[in-house]
């Protein structure tokens, strides 16, 4: 410090050092760029608003004639999709305070029209948990259902409409006989309460099995990665010709939506089955007159292989035939007779029995083949009509 200089004084605060001009200069800089951009970007934006906009529709570009498999496919549609109904399952019940009979859906699923007399197929398992049933035609026309009869076993069910004449077009009938595998099919229902929706698709496989209602085998099955979901359940299966070939029932999936695997009972069988169902409400089938054993209860006793007669009509073609049911010996040994064969038809399980008796009539003789007491012996029987509970 000079001595010309004063010392500062205690009470003045110390003073900032006065930025270098370089940084002055960069923040004009700065600033100079940042009102140029705005300034730019209002102008392209006021260019933008200040420009002709159009706002015709673009012109449509012509697509040309639809392809013939499109043709061919809305034309099945258009013919098959009246002959396809929507069925709405009702259990009527009483209020518990006013006392009145109340409608209360319980299910949807879809059916089709089998003739002019309004017969109306559907899976069993669609109808099964109501008391009634209604079902809306194509054109919406709703009408109350009575049922004619069922078979728990194939899982069909067959309602009856009363309809103006010409207000039903009955489903043309084909033949499950000849399908191959890789043919192209068609599903046509109401998925999910949505009517009249069309599913394509190939078959898949043929002669499947799946379990009916009444945990019976149903054999034959057509398997189909045509798309069915809930709903679709009792509707038709159709080939390219626009054919009944088989009703829609059953899907594999784990999440009970569909997941590519749909199973149809083959029309040949719903074509013997629905005329009887018709004529006599039910189906009257040949039998022995027994009950078997449950085939994993069998496999407990050692029998890897037969059915385990379990017990006989007292008064049935079994009985006659000398077949004895189960029981224990002086011994206190169980003692069971097993069918290997009936008619020289290998019997594996008791599905097999059934399997067999299907193709056979009340009255005709069949050649049943049993292990007794440790022999095989082969008696001759005279079917029988039986109950369902009865084989």
């Amino acid at each position: 410090m000079s001595q010309n200089e004063l010392p500062p004084s205690p009470d003045t605060p110390p003073q900032p050092a006065a930025p270098p001009a370089t940084v002055n200069a960069w923040l004009v800089v700065v600033l100079l760029l940042a009102v140029a951009a705005v300034m730019l970007r209002n102008a392209e934006w006021w260019r933008w608003v200040g420009s002709p906009v159009s706002i015709e529709p673009r012109p449509i570009q012509p697509r040309g004639d639809l392809a013939e498999d499109e043709k061919a496919t809305i034309e099945l549609f258009r013919q098959a999709s009246p002959s396809v109904v929507h069925i709405t399952s009702i259990a009527v019940r009483r209020d518990r305070l006013s006392l009145n009979l109340l409608e209360i859906p319980e299910g949807t699923g879809s059916g089709f029209v089998w003739d002019d007399a309004g017969h109306i197929v559907t899976n069993l398992h669609v109808i099964e948990t109501g008391n009634t049933a209604r079902v809306t035609l194509a054109d919406n026309t709703s009408l109350d259902a009575r049922l004619v009869g069922i078979e728990p076993d194939k899982d069909i069910a067959v309602l009856r409409v009363d309809a103006p004449p010409g207000k039903l077009r009955p489903i043309p009938i084909g033949t499950s006989a000849d399908l191959q595998v890789g043919q192209k099919v068609f599903a046509i229902g109401n998925p999910f309460g949505l009517d009249q929706t069309l599913t394509t698709g190939v078959i898949s496989g043929l002669g499947r099995e799946i379990q009916s209602e009444s945990r019976r085998v149903i054999d034959g099955v057509i398997q189909t990665d045509a798309a069915v979901n809930p709903g679709n359940s009792g509707g038709p299966l159709l080939d390219s010709a626009g054919r009944l070939i088989g009703v829609n029932t059953a899907i594999v999936s784990p999440s009970g939506v569909y997941a590519g695997i749909g199973f149809a009972v083959p029309v040949d069988t719903i074509n013997e089955i629905v005329p009887l169902l018709i004529r006599d409400g039910r189906i009257e089938r040949a039998g022995l007159g027994l009950r078997l054993l449950p085939d994993d209860f069998a496999q407990k006793l050692g029998v890897a292989q037969g059915a385990v007669v379990l017990d006989v009509l007292e008064t049935g073609a079994a009985a006659a035939a000398g077949i004895r049911p189960m029981f224990w010996d002086h011994d206190g040994d169980l003692r069971f007779e097993v069918i290997l064969a009936i008619d020289g038809e290998q019997i594996r399980r008791q599905d097999d029995v059934m399997r067999v008796l299907e193709k056979r009539k009340v009255g005709e003789k069949v050649a049943v083949t049993l292990l007794r007491d440790g022999k095989q012996e082969t008696l001759s029987i005279t079917l029988q009509g039986i109950s369902r509970s009865m084989r």
